[in-house]
């Protein structure tokens, strides 16, 4: 068998990197300068150079094609795709990576990409033909992923400032989850969470009402009991397109 009969597939790295904007959950997709899928909307990503691992890959492609710097981004891999008819090019293995942080900033385009912007998961989610390739199904799982780790990680930290409060960590969950907590319930179950949250003993500037307790990440990855996202809820109301959940 010849080496070039043996190996096939071409290796590339996609970059799915969300933020909560404006009280959205948002992710950074790209206008593709290139064909396939010429001004389209993509993921950012692209193919293995010589002698890059994948970690540099993914960090070298979204500073790229973003200007983003990976080393300030809480980003991990996430799963492999590897569909022979995924990519019309030929058949390419990409590797996922999910990056998070609290309100990115502007992304500057560059590289394969002619434009960057944030863009509200709910209107590529709502239409599968929006992204090139198979992003769309990519989004989904990131998406679908990010919402279960939520449920048993800390991972909701992540979105939010070194200090944050209370509500703004709720926000993250309400983005996220897209329902509607009861704030008083939610206080309590997180704060009394082992190493979720600890209080700086700083409180969030004001306005005129009661300053709220800021806090900051603690040593906790895991969150035992974990909290419920749809199913052990004591109240599911519709609100306002969302559904109004109470944590017990």
């Amino acid at each position: 068998m010849h080496r070039k009969d043996r190996f096939r597939y071409a290796v590339a790295v996609d970059m799915i990197v969300l933020t909560v904007r404006e009280r959205a959950l948002q992710v950074l997709v790209v206008e593709r300068a290139k064909q396939p899928f010429l001004g389209g909307l993509a993921l950012p990503g692209g193919f293995l150079e010589d002698g890059e691992n994948l970690d540099q890959a993914a960090h070298r492609e979204l500073a790229e094609e973003t200007g983003l710097d990976a080393e300030t981004l809480h980003i991990r891999q996430f799963r492999s795709y590897g569909d022979p008819d995924r990519d019309p090019r030929g058949p390419i293995v990409s590797v996922a990576y999910v990056a998070l942080m609290p309100d990115l900033p502007i992304p500057t385009a560059g590289g394969d990409a002619r434009a960057a912007h944030w863009t509200p998961t709910d209107k590529l989610i709502a239409d599968p033909s929006v992204l090139a390739f198979d992003h769309h199904t990519i989004l989904t799982d990131a998406i679908d992923n990010a919402r279960d780790l939520l449920s048993h990680t800390t991972l909701a930290a992540t979105f939010c400032p070194p200090e944050f409060t209370i509500s703004q960590l709720r926000e993250v969950y309400e983005t996220v989850w897209g329902v509607t907590l009861e704030p008083s319930n939610f206080h309590r179950k997180i704060t009394r969470a082992d190493g979720f949250v600890i209080p700086t003993g700083d409180k969030a500037s004001s306005d005129g009402g009661r300053r709220a307790t800021l806090y900051r990440a603690g040593p906790a990855t895991q969150l035992h009991p974990a909290l419920p996202r749809e199913t052990s809820l004591n109240t599911t109301v519709r609100l306002g397109g969302r559904q109004k959940h109470s944590i017990s």
